[in-house]
């Protein structure tokens, strides 16, 4: 499996315990959603999920709500009813791959759909907020670093990243 090989998707509410299974293996339990938050992400916005799949099996995921505001703050994650089908950002909450698939490419390849499809849609760009070491990451595909977030998710240090178009 590499790069391109698999196969890219919107959500729908059968993923749900898969979605909820990777999230589970890629974030610590305090910054990890959970099934009753994907459960209503699901419902309100799964075309906001874009999924890698390799012969069926979920390998990476990338989420989020699209919203009128220029950083993510922690209500975002709670509530689905704040997503806006024609907010001017799409909102990443979630850059997850199996262990084993990391260093492939694949959460790249999710990103670049992602901000095609932001693109398309007409949105001003793309939010989303990380640790410091991944802001380098995140900087390679036009992110730029805006500080340090209002988010205190899970008890972390999260730092805003924007991408505008």
């Amino acid at each position: 499996f590499t790069m391109n090989t698999g196969t890219i998707r919107t959500a729908v509410p059968a993923d749900l315990d898969a979605i909820t299974a990777l999230e589970a293996v890629c974030f610590p339990p305090a910054e990890a959603a959970a099934r009753e938050e994907f459960a209503a992400r699901l419902a309100v916005y799964p075309t906001h999920f874009w999924l890698l799949e390799d012969a069926g099996r979920l390998v990476s995921c990338i989420n989020g709500m699209a919203t009128d505001e220029e950083t993510i703050r922690d209500e975002l994650f709670a509530d689905a009813s704040l997503h806006r089908e024609q907010g001017a950002w799409q909102a990443i909450f979630g850059v997850v791959t199996l262990p084993e698939y990391r260093g492939r490419g694949c959460a790249a390849q999710l990103m670049e759909r992602v901000i095609r499809d932001a693109r398309a849609q007409g949105r001003r760009g793309c939010i989303l907020t990380c640790k410091q070491k991944l802001i380098h990451y995140y900087e390679k595909f036009g992110y730029y670093n805006g500080g340090i977030s209002q988010s205190v998710h899970g008890g972390a240090v999260w730092y805003d990243m924007r991408l505008e178009f």
